[in-house]
């Protein structure tokens, strides 16, 4: 089997990450950082998503695992004191696969060039580059809103106990094919008016922002941003692609989310 390791970068991350290696080139494992059938990933959920993302290629081809160095992640259930013990497991035990949904963003442009696709693990963002966004916004092809404010979340279900969290958004259980829209800041009153509630979308429904006035926009794909120019539309769904996590013992979802949010360390 073949394998490649991603690290955050700090010491504690590297040394492990070299430890890794070596432990399982031992077990006569090949390290292949092209065309790994096992990616590890030491650090935090971060390096987790720079690993998805670098190997979003492979996704049918390439099982992740995480080791944290820092705080508990939700991608990430080993710690350092267990990898002689997960080196063992990856070189010694079949694993189980476990798939999560991911969320499939198209950018189209007014000037008809090629549109823009990405892939994301946690979320996307739009926002307007100068002063307040204004976006129609349809479901499943049908005007919804005219959406005014900050700007709009579209997050996956493992994304949903991030930055969709902290804008009040539902934690949704990844085995839930949907995507989910939460506000930044919209702009409420007699004149102006959006549902002003999270909207979550099953996989067979599609999303579309359209813009209003301007046309250039931040948009944001986990750790990704860039700036796009002469947008048309921003279309959201459920990604035909999904991305294999390695399991070799349970890790609960509800689990993560009582430890992450609520455990005291008891």
């Amino acid at each position: 089997m073949k394998f490649a390791i991603t690290s955050k970068g700090n010491p504690t991350s590297n040394a492990l990450m070299h430890k890794m290696r070596m432990y399982l080139q031992d077990f006569d494992m090949v390290y292949d950082e092209e065309q790994p059938d096992i990616v590890i990933s030491v650090g935090g959920d971060g390096t987790l998503l720079y690993a998805f993302h670098r190997y979003s290629s492979r996704l049918d081809k390439t099982a992740f695992v995480g080791v944290h160095t820092g705080h508990l992640g939700f991608y990430a259930d080993w710690v350092p004191s267990e990898i002689e013990k997960l080196v063992i497991a990856i070189a010694k035990t079949p694993y189980q696969i476990v798939e999560y949904p991911l969320l499939e963003v198209l950018i189209r442009y007014r000037h008809g060039g090629k549109e823009t696709r990405y892939l994301g693990l946690n979320e996307s963002t739009v926002k307007s580059i100068v002063g307040t966004l204004v976006m129609d916004v349809e479901i499943r092809g049908d005007h919804f809103e005219r959406f005014r404010g900050d700007g709009l979340c579209v997050s996956t279900p493992s994304g949903s106990t991030a930055y969709n969290k902290a804008l009040g958004g539902a934690i949704i259980h990844p085995s839930l094919h949907s995507i989910q829209l939460a506000e930044m800041a919209s702009i409420n009153n007699k004149v102006f008016r959006t549902v002003g509630s999270p909207l979550i979308l099953p996989e067979h429904h599609t999303l579309v922002l359209k813009p209003v006035k301007t046309f250039d926009f931040h948009v944001t794909v986990d750790h990704l941003t860039v700036m796009h120019r002469d947008v048309k539309s921003i279309q959201f769904r459920v990604a035909e692609e999904k991305i294999r996590f390695a399991r070799f013992r349970p890790f609960p979802f509800w689990k993560r989310v009582h430890d992450s949010f609520i455990s005291d360390g008891d």
